[in-house]
């Protein structure tokens, strides 16, 4: 995500001599020529470099710039740490794009057109997972042509999951995999963007629709570039629910049955699922802490795991295809010792009925 924002602000610090040359009619990314990585580490040592494949950004006349990435494409090469990246850590339900944007300022590139080719660093603001920050990256700039121009990463851009409120995701993939991941990531990049020679100027939108002067986040966010359309096979499907269990994103009112519409997103990512399931029944189980009467507990998981029922049959699933199961605090992950863990034992999860 990072890599993005620092391409066009790159492209923002034209010096005012170029401007009205360089920025005119607007600049497009140029999406299958362009590529943005980024590097984690488990275990210690293990390296693992993972992408995104649906990715979008202009830059106005006005020196005005706009990145997008579809975070729900992030590309891993494996099916399930994709899924996992996707809600444990991104949150996608809640957070499904990153943007980043610059402003044109006035700066020493007007050596460009002579040189083809100067190093530069630049400062962007990255909004991820409802944060956002200002970093600073180095980066080349080349100019190819008068209607191409390249910006690179000159070197890895760190990126610190505390910075973006993303170590409790840390800690969530870390129980999934039973992995220790260091908490913060490089990103690179190599992007292209080429003058948009069309009527009206360039835009920016991840979703491949006519696209708009002015990005709308709300617009861009897709299913997912690496997922295609249709049913999911089993494995699919219980790589996904087992994930879903896990986010600690459906929550309910205090000492009662009601569902926080803040758990809405995840549940309407729940159904889309169910129906991309067709051929499996799902059991909706609630779970408490030990805090407070057992029977108590049961009966509060059971009215939990009904509400949630209640909400899938509301959004079209059929009755035939779930049912609910309250089991209190019968079944806990971990020890009810930390108030962590007793937020983790209270949860619903969702597993394939084979009854």
């Amino acid at each position: 995500m990072a890599v993005l924002t620092l391409s066009l602000s790159s492209l923002f610090a034209l010096p005012a001599s170029a401007q009205s040359n360089l920025l005119q009619g607007g600049w497009q990314l140029d999406r299958e020529a362009s590529s943005l990585r980024f590097q984690s580490i488990k275990n210690g040592s293990k390296v693992e470099t993972s992408s995104f494949a649906n990715f979008d950004g202009t830059l106005d006349e006005n020196g005005v710039a706009t990145l997008l990435v579809e975070l729900n494409s992030v590309d891993t090469k494996v099916d399930l740490r994709n899924v996992r990246m996707r809600f444990l850590f991104f949150e996608t339900f809640k957070f499904p794009v990153a943007s980043i944007t610059a402003r044109v300022e006035a700066q020493t590139l007007d050596q460009l057109a002579t040189r083809k080719r100067i190093n530069l660093p630049v400062e962007f603001e990255l909004d991820l997972h409802g944060v956002k920050q200002t970093l600073n990256a180095d980066t080349v700039l080349t100019l190819f042509t008068d209607d191409q121009i390249a910006i690179t990463s000159e070197s890895p851009i760190t990126i610190m999951a505390e910075q973006f409120e993303l170590m409790e995701g840390i800690l969530k993939l870390q129980e999934a995999a039973d992995v220790e991941i260091v908490p913060s990531g490089s990103v690179s990049f190599d992007l292209i963007f080429k003058r948009n020679l069309s009527a009206g100027g360039g835009s920016a939108a991840i979703v491949k629709a006519p696209r708009k002067s002015t990005p709308d986040a709300t617009s861009v966010a897709s299913s997912s570039a690496l997922e295609s359309s249709g049913d999911f096979s089993v494995e699919e499907c219980i790589t996904r629910f087992d994930t879903l269990s896990r986010t600690g994103a459906i929550n309910f009112a205090f000492a009662s049955s009601e569902i926080d519409p803040v758990s809405y997103p995840l549940l309407q990512t729940l159904v889309d699922i169910i129906q991309r399931c067709p051929s499996l029944r799902i059991v909706v189980g609630g779970h408490t802490d030990s805090s407070g009467p057992e029977a108590s507990n049961r009966v509060l998981s059971t009215a939990r795991a009904q509400s949630v029922e209640r909400y899938l049959l509301d959004a079209a699933v059929s009755p035939a295809r779930i049912r609910s199961v309250g089991y209190g605090e019968s079944q806990p992950l971990v020890p009810n010792d930390t108030r962590r863990n007793r937020a983790r034992n209270r949860r619903i999860e969702f597993t394939i009925d084979n009854n």
